[in-house]
């Protein structure tokens, strides 16, 4: 096997120093780096005939930066199929980042715990991270605010010590437009079904909920088996569900019950079908800008690491039509 050529190789087959090789490599340019322009042609010459690669961890000593974007999950999310709930997330972090010409480093070690900081913890190793999932430790996350580490936070986060840096879903407007939506088809009492807790994006979902006006909201976050009695109990034409595996197992009971969907009662989930339960594409539903929000992770990330401040985005949801949300 060839050993792998150096940039002391490229010094010596064009005749000039080390650190040419070394600027031209970086582009460098200005009114302090003087290199002729067919100096600088012959050594990009030599680069392409050799197939010549920096080597990441020389790159890193001079520049600080290993273009290394790690990915960290709390939850096993890799591998994931196209139905799987992450895998949009991870096909924008994925494409944003070959655009940039980053890699990712999935870190996967010391997973019984699932902990960013540990004994042989390789955040490090990366010149930022990006963390995936429904639960985030907070330790951790105090930990990464107070120790000024680079990362984004895929979803929106509650402070930890200080504003956490994130790219989320902005539940509360689009939860707020479909309550207007039903309000004009004539709903006037709407029930929300779920925790709307402790996880932010169910915290965000219930907010936007009730800060509707004008209709007579009712919160039922009591077991699932629970709410078609509820229903009736509470005289609800229109329920919103937190989770799009719930929203189809009520309309299942609610039809085998006798009732109507949406004629008696209509039913909109706030959430995208998460791959471990069925998928119905005729329940109305928001859809979350998934790829999206992975993709701006990357473009905040790298934002970050060059020094920015911290940054709190909300991307704007859009509805999936179905056929379960109608007139009352």
């Amino acid at each position: 096997m060839s050993r792998r050529v150096t940039q002391r190789d490229i010094a010596r087959m064009t005749g000039v120093s080390q650190a040419t090789v070394s600027l031209v490599l970086n582009n460098r340019t200005g009114d302090d780096v003087r290199i002729a322009p067919e100096t600088r042609q012959r050594v990009l010459d030599a680069i392409r005939a050799t197939g010549y690669v920096a080597d990441p961890v020389a790159r890193r000593l001079v520049s600080g930066r290993n273009r290394i974007l790690g990915v960290f999950t709390y939850e096993p999310v890799f591998p994931a199929t196209a139905a799987d709930f992450y895998h949009p997330f991870l096909v924008g972090i994925e494409q944003r980042a070959e655009q940039l010409g980053c890699d990712l480093l999935l870190f996967t070690s010391h997973a019984e715990s699932r902990r960013i900081f540990h004994a042989d913890s390789r955040i490090g190793i990366a010149d930022g991270t990006i963390l995936l999932g429904r639960r985030v430790d907070r330790d951790d996350l105090g930990r990464l605010v107070g120790e000024g580490h680079a990362f984004v936070s895929v979803g929106r986060r509650d402070d930890a010590g200080g504003p956490v840096p994130c790219v989320g879903a902005d539940y509360p407007a689009a939860v707020a437009a479909l309550l207007e939506r039903a309000a004009a088809l004539g709903h006037t009492r709407i029930g929300y079904l779920g925790t709307g807790g402790p996880a932010e994006s169910h915290a965000d979902r219930l907010r936007g909920f009730l800060a509707g006006g004008g209709a007579h909201l009712v919160h039922l976050p009591q077991p699932s088996r629970q709410w078609p009695a509820a229903i009736g109990r509470e005289r609800l034409t229109a329920v919103f569900l937190e989770e799009h595996a719930d929203a189809v197992d009520l309309v299942a009971a609610l039809r085998a019950d006798g009732r109507e969907v949406p004629g008696d009662v209509s039913v909109v989930a706030l959430g995208e079908p998460s791959g471990a339960g069925p998928v119905d594409e005729t329940i109305t539903r928001l859809r979350i800008p998934r790829r999206e929000m992975g993709w701006q992770a990357v473009d905040q990330l790298t934002e970050a690491i060059e020094g920015g401040g911290v940054v709190q985005r909300l991307l704007p949801c859009t509805v999936h039509e179905g056929a379960t949300l109608g007139a009352i």
